[in-house]
């Protein structure tokens, strides 16, 4: 069975697995997921102010639960 990305994105920015959201970021093939993965990095590692990081860690979230939404459950195959 295969995670969706927006699953991996979830799971990798709640529980801090920077490196593998860095992964993620070049191999999806969702270009705006791509985008807020690079700016909360890119705001995570560069950013002096707290409030831009915290903004850009929840755009993040915002874009992974509305693109949830709208993408159809992964069935197991038995």
């Amino acid at each position: 069975m295969e995670i969706a990305d927006y699953d991996k994105a979830l799971y990798f920015t709640l529980w801090g697995q920077w490196d593998e959201l860095l992964v993620l970021m070049v191999r999806t093939n969702d270009d705006m997921l791509s985008k807020k993965i690079q700016f909360f990095l890119h705001a995570y590692h560069y950013s002096p102010e707290q409030v831009k990081i915290i903004e850009t860690h929840d755009e993040l979230l915002y874009y992974i639960d509305h693109a949830m939404k709208y993408t159809p459950p992964v069935a197991m195959e038995v």
